[in-house]
């Protein structure tokens, strides 16, 4: 962009080299995607992602995502709203602990899950007493995604909080407004981009949870083996089945992506 002014031009924007970086920032994400379109088998492809444990591991997988988004939005709505909120000791430590999911291995937290809900585990002992099993049952799933995926809702919704700020808060309030009635009325319509976005950005990662899953739930087929895992044992035996079911989550995350970019620009709820 350029600026005119008396006595000159003034040039506006980014340096020059900065296009050079970010062409190969951009092609070292695009390559390995076009890589996958070569390799599929066009003629097959078809048959190869709607096989029965394809459709199945599909299927499951939808539903266990949206189920883990569900859980993300009841338990993640609260925990954002006192973090960008609430003002109490230790915050700073909680916020840290809940958004450690981001950073911390998918095994390593399948292990945690594992020996907090599994049969010997923390809770597991007390769940198993009154027949309740939760390690390898779909379950576990819902549970392994939900625990990757709660950071990104919280994330997205503590920052359209903080950017919305509280004066439209208060000036309810001070008209008489209850704090639930605030909450319902102000609060949760004004970051509701933020709390969509959150949203879809949980049930993408869900849909690619792999690590966690296969450590905390297992892989029985119909039960507990989502796409991901689907596309690992096919990697095995059928690696044209495993590309082409790899070209489908990708599609489907990719759908996802640009649905929430879209929302983002346009400001739509």
């Amino acid at each position: 962009m350029t600026v005119r002014r008396t006595g000159g031009t003034i040039q506006v924007g980014l340096p020059v080299w900065v296009y050079l970086p970010a062409a190969l920032g951009a092609l070292f994400v695009i390559t390995p995607l076009l890589a996958v379109l070569l390799r599929i088998d066009w003629p097959n492809f078809l048959p190869l992602i709607t096989s029965e444990s394809s459709r199945t591991a599909l299927l499951l997988s939808l539903k266990t995502a949206t189920a883990s988004t569900v859980v993300c939005v009841l338990l993640g709505v609260p925990m954002a709203l006192v973090l960008a909120r609430a003002r109490f000791a230790g915050q700073s430590v909680l916020r840290a602990l809940v958004l450690l999911p981001l950073v911390l291995p998918p095994v390593v937290a399948g292990i945690a899950l594992l020996y907090t809900f599994g049969r010997q585990g923390l809770l597991g002992q007390h769940l198993e007493v009154l027949g309740l099993r939760v390690a390898f049952s779909t379950t576990a799933v819902v549970l392994a995604q939900s625990f990757v995926s709660l950071p990104f809702l919280v994330v997205s919704l503590e920052g359209a909080l903080r950017s919305a700020g509280s004066g439209y808060e208060n000036v309810a309030a001070t008209l008489g407004a209850k704090p639930t009635t605030v909450l319902r009325t102000v609060t949760l319509p004004l970051v509701l981009p933020g709390l969509v976005s959150g949203a879809v950005l949980a049930f993408a990662r869900s849909l690619g949870e792999f690590g966690a899953t296969l450590t905390f739930a297992g892989s029985l087929q119909g039960v507990t083996r989502t796409l991901p895992l689907e596309i690992y044992l096919q990697r095995e035996t059928d690696a044209d089945a495993a590309v082409a079911l790899s070209l489908l989550l990708i599609v489907l995350a990719a759908g996802i992506v640009i649905a929430t970019t879209g929302r983002r620009w346009t400001g739509s709820p």
